[in-house]
């Protein structure tokens, strides 16, 4: 596939503001949630997994509670992948599902398919007690009718712009970025 090179617009996030976003979002939860021991955090592949762990961490500080964090490749449950294409395989989690209130934690909410794919691959491990989604960058342009309980950053975009979420953990740097078209000359 052929992309255009993209140039960075604006820096919207640096490390301290997505910190203070996180602990936010935390508080959030469980102003949310009365009981830390019901919850678990899922991440979605691929930064949605360093921003679960990080969000784990910050509500079993404030209660005094260790919250189970699992990983979810939504990839094999999106609609834009052929039956022959997608490998249903359920994913594994270090936890049952069942009579839990499940986290589901994504980098950036977008169109809203990835997340449904997440979702379906969750269903598919059980009956959870519920489901709530937290996103660092909300930025519009749904195409479900999927909306987030927690955000960061609500931010939003026009269709051609990309927004780039770099974390420490696979980038080396926390920072949330607006990146545009190159213009070519």
């Amino acid at each position: 596939m052929n992309q255009r090179p993209m140039r960075e617009k604006a820096k919207v996030m640096d490390a301290d503001a997505i910190r203070r976003a996180l602990v936010r979002m935390a508080h959030e939860v469980l102003e949310r949630n009365t009981r830390a021991d019901q919850l678990a955090v899922v991440g979605v592949h691929t930064r949605g997994i360093p921003l679960a762990e990080r969000l784990a961490v910050l509500i079993g500080r404030i209660e005094d509670a260790t919250v189970p964090v699992g990983t979810i490749d939504a990839t094999s449950y999106r609609d834009d992948l052929t039956r022959e294409q997608a490998d249903r395989t359920p994913p594994a989690l270090p936890f049952d599902v069942a009579s839990r209130t499940i986290i589901l934690v994504d980098d950036v909410l977008y169109t809203g398919r990835t997340v449904r794919a997440a979702i379906d691959a969750l269903i598919d491990l059980g009956r959870p007690e519920g489901i709530q989604l937290a996103v660092l960058i909300d930025r519009g342009h749904r195409e479900l009718p999927i909306r987030p309980d927690y955000v960061g950053k609500n931010l939003p975009t026009s269709s051609k712009e990309h927004v780039a979420v770099r974390l420490a953990e696979i980038d080396g740097v926390d920072e949330v970025v607006i990146e545009e078209p190159a213009q070519e000359t």
